[in-house]
């Protein structure tokens, strides 16, 4: 039987010990919406992983909300996932789709005249592969997030055959949200590597209630426990 006690060693914040050595080689962290802090549980992971003395590198497929600086769209999240690394790679690797309105992807795609193909991602995450022995992909908003007119986040994590973090915004609502997610990962026989619990609710009631039902239906503790922080 499955121990699924929020125990934890350190403070909370603190990764859990085991954790590191039980996630994969390769990983895509998803969320249970926009705003629930993937890019901030992945900064945290790709340093305590280059802490261990592996060379980590993330990618982040596909970013709206770019700015035009010298020359070139650049994303916020991305920065700090390229900062966090220990591995030199192109931008055209790590962010292979960049555009400007902060809107959901493939509307900003469709905006632009470009059609994103799972194939290109593919191809960039194959050759970060290469480079590293870490590779972390960051997706945008939710699973289901379309990418196009055919495919969704899910389908990209099939094309990419990796197993799958789930970053859950802890709120109201989390429960259902992370229980729908982890629904739709077991029915596409997508793996489910671990999840981490964001605290981005400073006033959220029953947390610790909230985190033990999560605990027990996921089948696992969180990875990693990440406090309020202020913007």
């Amino acid at each position: 039987m499955v121990d699924t006690t929020p125990v934890f060693h350190d403070a909370v914040g603190a990764i859990r010990p085991d954790a590191l050595d039980s996630l994969p080689a390769q990983f895509f962290v998803t969320g249970t919406d926009t705003g629930v802090g993937k890019t901030t549980v992945t900064v945290a992971l790709m340093r305590a992983l280059v802490a261990t003395g592996r060379r980590v590198v993330a990618m982040k497929p596909i970013a709206s909300g770019c700015e035009w600086i010298d020359g070139v769209w650049q994303n916020e999240d991305v920065a700090k996932l390229v900062a966090a690394s220990n591995v030199a790679a192109p931008l055209s690797l790590i962010n292979p789709y960049r555009f400007d309105p902060p809107i959901a992807p493939h509307i900003a795609a469709e905006q632009a005249g470009v059609n994103i193909s799972l194939a290109v991602i593919a191809q960039a995450y194959l050759a970060l592969k290469a480079l590293a022995d870490v590779v972390i992909v960051e997706g945008a908003g939710g699973l289901l997030v379309p990418v196009n007119t055919q495919h969704t986040l899910a389908d990209l994590i099939a094309t990419l055959q990796c197993p799958t973090l789930l970053v859950v915004g802890m709120r109201l609502g989390c429960i259902n949200h992370a229980l729908l997610t982890a629904e739709v990962l077991r029915q596409r026989q997508l793996a489910l590597c671990g999840w981490v619990a964001n605290h981005v609710d400073p006033a959220m009631a029953a947390a610790e209630e909230n985190l033990t039902t999560l605990s027990h239906w996921l089948g696992q503790p969180p990875l990693m426990r990440l406090p309020y922080c202020a913007a």
